[in-house]
């Protein structure tokens, strides 16, 4: 199932990079859609066995299973003539970077790999916490990290002599004014897959106590993916319970990103622990909304309170609901974030984030030549 990871490289491939790629990839339909549309240039290569969600939090009993697939997966990448070619190794995700770290072991290739989590056991679980500090980490010629957040989680198990870059991904930002906003009620919406540490029924609770008598409507934008449908069920039930299921929308899996995200007033990011970043945030900037963060992790680093968005305490529902009330009752304040949003530094084009990839390939190469 394709995820943050696939689809913000997906885009950089799109997005005419200053660099060429050859895809390696496990054998995953699913994962089809994200890379669909690709320039013909830029080969995909479905080999190896395939590698189940979930792996990184593998159990004691199932561990040796996760291994022989990653250790599977590590040789069919070694014996590709992609690897063979390859100038430079590059894991774009955990899972890649556990069975790239092997495929590179032993070889005068150098790595590099993305970083789009923190590095702790809440979010790897104990196996994949294991694999990246013991295995990945001190391999890597290099990381490019989603956030400073990411970065430091995993700067204790980083070599000396290793490529150190905080780098948003490609998020699909375009930059255009968002226009007049189209008449009705305020709408407040997640753009995020759902998942229970996304968020969603926190936000769900502080718009009941924000909004508990009114017109607002609150939207969720994002597929069910990982075995996670019976938690939008719960949703839609917990939203009846609250005597809001006609101002409530679960909307799936969202296309046309750019048109959602232009009728919508307030972007709310509310994870229940610390996000590395998360491309919502970046394209809640770039649309002109109403900003609203859980005040820690890599968010922190793009939302600052009451300049260009606001933050809230994590994991707090009256926190989030204040937020929201506040800026349901002032238009004024909502006009105002939305035009100082799209300006925040460092938002860029995925066609940017390619170019600025390729500089830190060129310092990997650079470091490992040296």
């Amino acid at each position: 199932m394709a995820g943050g990871a696939e689809l913000g490289l997906a885009r950089m491939l799109r997005a005419d990079p200053p660099w060429s790629a050859s895809v390696l990839l496990p054998p995953d339909p699913a994962e089809d859609g994200a890379f669909a549309g690709l320039p013909v240039s830029i080969p995909i290569h479905r080999i190896g066995v395939a590698q189940p969600y979930g792996a990184s939090g593998a159990s004691p009993t199932s561990a040796f299973a996760v291994g022989a697939r990653l250790l599977a997966q590590a040789v069919a990448t070694r014996r590709h003539r992609s690897f063979r070619d390859a100038d430079l190794v590059v894991a774009n995700s955990t899972r890649a970077a556990a069975y790239g770290a092997l495929a590179v072991t032993g070889s005068r290739k150098p790595f590099l790999v993305y970083l789009h989590d923190i590095m702790d056991r809440e979010t790897l679980g104990g196996f994949g916490l294991r694999m990246m500090t013991t295995v990945v980490l001190p391999r890597a010629d290099g990381v490019i990290a989603n956030s400073q957040a990411t970065l430091a989680s995993a700067e204790p198990h980083l070599r000396r002599g290793a490529v150190r870059e905080v780098m948003a991904g490609a998020s699909g930002l375009t930059g255009r004014p968002r226009g007049v906003r189209d008449p009705g009620p305020l709408r407040v919406g997640m753009l995020a897959r759902i998942d229970p540490w996304k968020g969603q029924l926190l936000l769900l609770d502080a718009f009941a106590r924000a909004f508990r008598d009114g017109d607002e409507i609150l939207e969720f934008a994002g597929g069910a993916p990982f075995g996670h449908a019976d938690y939008a069920e719960a949703l839609r039930d917990r939203a009846e319970a609250l005597g809001l299921s006609d101002r409530v929308r679960l909307l799936g899996h969202v296309d046309d990103v750019e048109s959602l995200l232009r009728r919508w007033d307030v972007g709310v990011q509310a994870s229940m622990r610390a996000e590395p970043l998360g491309f919502n945030v970046l394209e809640y900037l770039d649309a002109g909304l109403a900003t609203v963060v859980a005040a820690e992790g890599g968010p922190v680093e793009w939302v600052r309170d009451g300049v260009n968005g606001f933050t809230f305490t994590p994991r707090d529902p009256e926190a989030l609901a204040a937020v929201l009330l506040r800026l349901g009752a002032d238009d004024a304040l909502r006009a105002r974030l939305s035009e100082t949003a799209p300006k925040t530094p460092g938002l860029a084009t995925d066609h940017a984030v390619a170019e600025s990839h390729a500089e830190a390939y060129r310092r990997v190469l650079t470091a490992h030549r040296h």
